[in-house]
């Protein structure tokens, strides 16, 4: 079975500067399934070699609407300028689909209200999940606290403004814009970011629910703030954009070689891994093709199963508690340890 799809380009949008949105052939579509809040990565042939780049879903799986998602053009991005630039109706993609751990919990029953917190294109997710919680839980309050560098750089303002307009009483949004005159409304900080939570809050911590996307910083602070407002640490949620490399200096206690067995789309493969070289690394040597995007542990696409062994990350910044004591690990960071394992993806 093929890892790859291919989605069809059926029309493009430009939202504001510098940002487009790209929707997809129905046809191809319906072969993606999706959760709000998750991203479609796309695969791009380079020489021998394959480039990988990801983008959060912005149409709702809630609604009769065609698959879609947003680029912004990145400065010395080759698939965003490549989009920006040339895409036309019509163009094939190749997609390994959709993932990406941004999404509701299976039980929403306890939650009364959700806060969202986007940066400047972090909406792009948010978005997604605002629109289906809107129509599919009308018993949830939502908040959404926007900041932009001016209304006209805002992706989404008019369909925002309309959703709080169909939905009043239900949405409540704070747009801030870095050019306002009034400096304590312009950028979030720690105690506007009280305020606004005092302001809007309806239930106890315990029944809250966050998500937060834009740059580190952004999320820090709104991560801290929740916390101090008694949000539980698994009832926060973050998307990371961008990644830095990092750099680690440690290893896992076992550097021995042991036998993988990964079992993927009906098919089983047997791998030998060792380090320095991940579970990753070693099914693309073998020409195995496993979902992947970040390669360092934080995107969460390359996720698996481990069915039986110990697999050590070296990094984990997506993983939950719950999700780890349930067997899933990290393919990209992944390494076997103390025996062999079993893998299924």
């Amino acid at each position: 079975m093929s890892l790859y799809k291919t989605l069809t380009l059926a029309a493009i949008k430009e939202e504001v500067p510098g940002v487009k949105s790209f929707f997809f052939d129905e046809a191809d579509a319906d072969t993606i399934s999706y959760q709000a809040g998750q991203y479609l990565t796309f695969v791009v042939p380079a020489g021998n070699q394959e480039v990988r780049r990801s983008y959060s879903i912005t149409s709702s799986p809630a609604l009769t609407e065609p698959l879609s998602i947003v680029v912004k053009r990145v400065p010395n991005g080759v698939f965003s300028r490549h989009m920006l630039d040339h895409a036309q109706p019509g163009d094939k993609l190749m997609t390994i689909g959709a993932g990406g751990f941004f999404t509701l919990p299976a039980d929403i029953s306890g939650i009364k209200q959700i806060f969202f917190f986007a940066a400047g294109s972090g909406i792009a997710p948010i978005y997604s999940l605002l629109k289906t919680v809107l129509h599919t839980h009308p018993e949830i309050h939502i908040v959404l606290i926007y900041s932009n560098h001016a209304p006209q750089s805002t992706i989404y303002l008019e369909e925002l403004q309309a959703l709080a307009t169909d939905f009043a009483g239900r949405l409540h949004i704070e747009f801030l814009f870095s050019v306002s005159k009034n400096l304590s409304r312009a950028r979030l900080y720690k105690d506007l970011l009280k305020t606004l939570l005092e302001k809007h809050a309806i239930a106890a911590g315990q029944q809250l629910l966050s998500y937060i996307c834009g740059p580190e910083n952004y999320m820090r602070m709104c991560v801290y703030g929740l916390r101090q407002a008694q949000v539980p640490a698994e009832n926060i949620r973050r998307e990371i954009f961008h990644i830095p490399q990092i750099v680690h200096k440690i290893e896992p206690p076992d550097t021995d070689l042991h036998r993988v067995t990964f079992q993927l789309n009906g098919e089983t493969h047997e791998l030998e891994v060792q380090y320095p070289h991940t579970i990753l690394d070693a099914a693309r040597k073998k020409g195995i093709s496993l979902p992947y995007s970040c390669e360092l542990g934080r995107c969460g696409n390359c996720v698996a199963k481990c069915r039986k062994g110990q697999v050590w990350m070296l990094n984990n910044e997506v993983l939950t508690e719950r999700e780890l004591e349930q067997g899933l690990v990290l393919t990209c960071v992944g390494y076997p340890v103390g025996g062999d394992v079993v893998l299924e993806a």
